[in-house]
């Protein structure tokens, strides 16, 4: 559930850094509550709710967005707007990566953004698999956030007609996940299969929703491969 929940927190809140750090409160409470009152029929919704609680309360406490707090408070119970799209994309977890993929930062940084979030891989991994330093991949990922911030990039599903601008990006992602998994640059394991298994998953995904991209069937190909 953390794309999810982070998606729904970016895009309420606007705020890269509370959207992250009050998802891992709800988490956190979770694990708790939970243990004691055992999980909700809906953990989803749960974990939804309770950290855009999390979010209201840290920007009542910074003093500051009235009119998004006065938003969030509106919707805080309603259904995720992503439920109903038009991006044609069934699948929550390639959704969320396409709406991630936003064409106003640099190919880069859509790929390295959308694994730290969505992927849940961290800065060093990503570090790694770009070829550069843990401090300047944890630089661009401030400056990638900084930019949406500052620039109010808006941060919703894309439409179907406006998918192609962002698949290179999001084969990409798929790409470099696979990557981690089948070379893990951490842990005990060599081979996070998990990892894999999620990047082929979203790779066959991919490939029926655009069978005519030939870059698709070919990164799908590979991964079969390896």
């Amino acid at each position: 559930e953390w794309g999810r929940v982070v998606a729904t927190l970016i895009r309420t809140t606007g705020d890269w850094d509370v959207a992250e750090e009050s998802a891992q409160d709800a988490f956190a409470l979770a694990i708790e509550r939970w243990r004691r009152d055992g999980v909700p029929e809906k953990p989803g919704a749960w974990l939804t709710t309770t950290a855009t609680n999390r979010a209201i309360d840290r920007l009542r406490r910074a003093a500051k967005g009235t009119e998004k707090l006065k938003e969030m408070a509106a919707t805080a119970h309603s259904e995720d707007p992503s439920d109903s799209d038009e991006s044609g994309i069934a699948d929550d977890q390639l959704r969320l990566i396409f709406t991630c993929c936003h064409p106003a930062l640099s190919l880069d940084a859509q790929v390295a953004l959308t694994l730290r979030t969505l992927a849940g891989l961290t800065t060093c991994e990503i570090a790694r698999a770009f070829l550069v330093s843990n401090s300047t991949m944890a630089k661009r990922l401030v400056r990638a956030k900084g930019k949406i911030a500052h620039a109010a990039i808006p941060y919703r599903v894309p439409p179907a007609h406006l998918l192609s601008e962002r698949t290179q990006a999001v084969l990409g992602v798929m790409y470099l996940l696979f990557n981690e998994g089948y070379a893990a640059s951490a842990g005990a394991d060599l081979v996070r299969s998990g990892l894999c298994d999620e990047a082929i998953r979203l790779g066959r995904t991919l490939a029926r929703l655009m069978p005519h991209e030939p870059e698709a069937l070919g990164l799908l190909a590979e991964q079969w491969a390896s």
